[in-house]
């Protein structure tokens, strides 16, 4: 029943399509310049390793060579870290039980092959935690998530078309 049912879903009209990446063939190389911190509250960790993840995540799931100029590069690909906010996202008993850490990192594109895919956009993620922890503490904890998800996130932006 699960398989038939499962072959139904995906075979049913064809509009459906998956695709993790989207990637002109005749685009060969990309330049990932470094992702700056210019957030008010600045996490020192933060930049070089959403670069690092960043890096290795373009080069493990595209088939594009990262090369050291950005001038002769097919992408050019700039990120930076422009927000990095704590708000309160629960209350309970009248005091925050849960804070929010908003991350955004804005994208600046550009395909040198067709100027048309050019963009600048924000990505954001929210990480809650608890009012309990301090920032320095929810920070170690999330550390891992936050670097992740925002990799996934820039990459999605940036590779993906659905």
């Amino acid at each position: 029943m699960i398989i038939v049912f499962g072959t139904m879903l995906f075979s049913s009209c064809g509009i459906y399509k998956f695709k993790d990446v989207s990637i002109d063939p005749k685009i060969k190389t990309c330049y990932i310049h470094y992702i700056e911190n210019k957030a008010r509250f600045v996490n020192p960790q933060l930049s070089p390793q959403l670069t690092d993840k960043f890096r290795q995540k373009v080069n493990n799931q595209t088939r594009l060579t990262q090369i050291q100029s950005a001038d002769q590069a097919d992408y050019d690909i700039k990120c930076v870290i422009t927000g990095y906010d704590v708000s309160t996202a629960g209350v309970s008993q009248q005091q925050a039980a849960t804070n929010r850490l908003i991350v955004t990192v804005n994208i600046s594109f550009k395909n040198r092959q067709d100027e048309k895919m050019n963009f600048e956009a924000p990505v954001s993620r929210n990480f809650d935690f608890s009012a309990s922890l301090s920032l320095d503490q929810a920070q170690a904890q999330l550390s891992a998530t936050i670097v992740q998800n925002l990799v996934d996130e820039m990459f999605n932006r940036i590779f993906s078309s659905w």
